[in-house]
């Protein structure tokens, strides 16, 4: 169904694997509509946990695609990058969050239920390199080559990254590579906090797999889905109202069925049975 990504799932991990190789998997408006159509798939089935994000061939994405930037230059208006094919999609992520992340193309995925790693296996520039840092993770090839290329272009800090990097890795290193534009492997991407983890290039989609692997087998999703909403809305939110929030979620989670289980499978040293996160 879809024409420019490559859709599993394969429980507990779907995988969206960006699929125009021979352009470094340089995004279009057809590719960003049918990432957002496979996030809101992966987010309603029970059988996901986790989401993995990647690229075919040797780049993860190189950013948007050169031919709508230069439709973008001649028009004089960031609206032609959202030419293109059409898919019918619903809208991932939670109803309460939407508004607050939802003005970037990659920005919704915070609001999303369900983890979202980039495996950045290559090439990660511009509007590559803001889907990655949209992700809630990064696990990073060691052969991978960062960069944020917006200040070769002309450009601002787009699409959030004004707003994402210094919360990621500070405000002095997110304006040299914002200045900059400079290349950095995955190594500094590790040092700097950009990457969670590095990996051999043969060995990253199995490391960001047994990641979900893991917190499948051993984590309550319930947890998992307000964890995420927790950090991301206490973002926007001074310490006294974050913590009325979370105090009330503590009460509420003394209730949850997941409780019972997590105390039950300690007590009986064995494994959890957490349910899953379903479709509203």
């Amino acid at each position: 169904m879809y024409e420019e990504i490559l859709y599993e799932v394969a429980d507990p991990v779907a995988t969206i694997t960006l699929n125009r190789p021979d352009k470094l998997n340089a995004l279009t408006a057809q590719t960003m509509q049918e990432i957002r159509h496979a996030v809101a798939n992966a987010e309603e089935r029970e059988d996901v946990v986790g989401i993995v994000v990647t690229g075919a061939g040797r780049g993860f994405c190189a950013g948007l695609d050169m031919g709508i930037l230069q439709a973008i230059q001649e028009a004089g208006d960031i609206s032609a990058m959202a030419s293109g094919g059409e898919v019918e999609t619903a809208q991932p992520g939670v109803d309460s969050m939407r508004s607050e992340f939802g003005g970037g193309p990659f920005t919704y995925l915070f609001s999303v239920r369900k983890p979202i790693i980039a495996a950045v296996n290559g090439a990660c520039a511009g509007l590559g390199f803001s889907l990655a840092m949209c992700c809630d993770l990064r696990f990073a090839s060691a052969s991978a080559v960062f960069t944020t290329v917006f200040a070769h272009r002309g450009l601002v800090a787009e699409h959030g990254m004004s707003w994402v990097l210094p919360r990621l890795i500070g405000s002095a290193r997110a304006l040299d590579i914002l200045w900059s534009g400079r290349k950095f492997d995955g190594a500094e991407a590790l040092r700097l906090g950009v990457a969670n983890r590095v990996a051999a290039p043969e060995s990253l989609l199995e490391e960001a797999n047994a990641y979900v692997h893991d917190l499948a087998a051993r984590c309550s999703p319930t947890s998992i889905m307000h964890m995420k909403q927790q950090v991301y809305n206490q973002l926007l939110q001074p310490l006294g109202e974050a913590m009325r929030e979370t105090n009330r979620l503590q009460d509420e989670s003394s209730k949850w069925p997941d409780l019972k289980e997590g105390v039950a499978s300690f007590v009986e040293r064995r494994p959890p049975n957490f349910n899953r996160i379903r479709a509203d």
